[in-house]
């Protein structure tokens, strides 16, 4: 059986942040994920994660500017003290909410020297923080224009140059297909670097059944590979969260 999450920033929004949890719980999941946390107590967060029996997936660094603010800072040169200050507030908030994974945002950026800059900032977290699991996502130029990791061959290298423990891709399923075309081919190539997945619709990043992604035949794919970790709907609900959940039984 797999173990599906729900993404507390694009999911449930029809309730306020800190009732989103309990909303979840409702719904049937045991595991959530929230992209930004940062607006929020840490320890109210703390306090509904407990109340409700969940577990947190995820979280991202940076904090909290994403609304037309920067994407990430790790690849950014010259912005070394500005990513390890974030990194550092990220782990303040982890300390108290144990989340599985950390997402660490590479930004916008390219070019050589943007390279070298991630990998001295993936090296420099993964030592500073051994015993939390983090992560590397390659998100699509459509989504996000000029993001620096954009291409799964190019997040297996910077893995291998890195060479940090701690540190692994986190899969997401639409990110590939709007990436490569052929998620199939892209998990086959990549999948057994993966802990964690995030999955939604393409093109319309909804809820993942229907669309171009034949989820059940991915689905199918993990258990036949032996995948163990979540996978999350991180997509934006076409109507009421509630009536979309029907892709988990599907």
């Amino acid at each position: 059986m797999h173990t599906f999450c729900a993404n507390l920033t694009m999911m449930f929004t029809e309730h306020a942040c800190i009732d989103r949890f309990e909303a979840a719980k409702e719904a049937g999941f045991d595991v959530v994920e929230i992209l930004f946390p940062y607006d929020h107590p840490g320890q109210e967060m703390r306090s509904a994660l407990i109340k409700h029996d969940l577990k947190l997936a995820l979280i991202n660094t940076p904090p909290p500017n994403w609304a037309g603010g920067d994407r990430g800072y790790a690849a950014i040169p010259n912005g070394e003290k500005r990513f390890q200050y974030d990194f550092k507030r990220t782990m303040r908030y982890a300390n108290l909410l144990k989340p599985t994974h950390i997402h660490i945002m590479a930004g916008r950026a390219k070019g050589a020297v943007a390279r070298a800059t991630f990998i001295k900032n993936l090296k420099w977290a993964s030592a500073h923080a051994p015993k939390q699991s983090l992560t590397i996502e390659p998100i699509n130029h459509t989504d996000i224009p000029d993001y620096f990791l954009h291409d799964f061959d190019q997040a297996a290298d910077i893995l291998d140059e890195v060479a940090a423990p701690n540190l692994g891709l986190q899969f997401d399923a639409y990110h590939a297909h709007m990436i490569t075309g052929d998620l199939p081919a892209t998990w086959d190539a990549h999948g057994h670097r993966a802990v964690h997945i995030q999955i939604a619709a393409a093109e319309e990043r909804a809820e993942p059944i229907g669309g171009d992604i034949d989820y059940p035949a991915f689905f199918d794919q993990l258990k036949k590979d032996n995948y163990k970790g979540v996978i999350s709907g991180e997509y934006n609900p076409k109507n009421h969260t509630l009536d979309g959940l029907g892709w988990i039984n599907a």
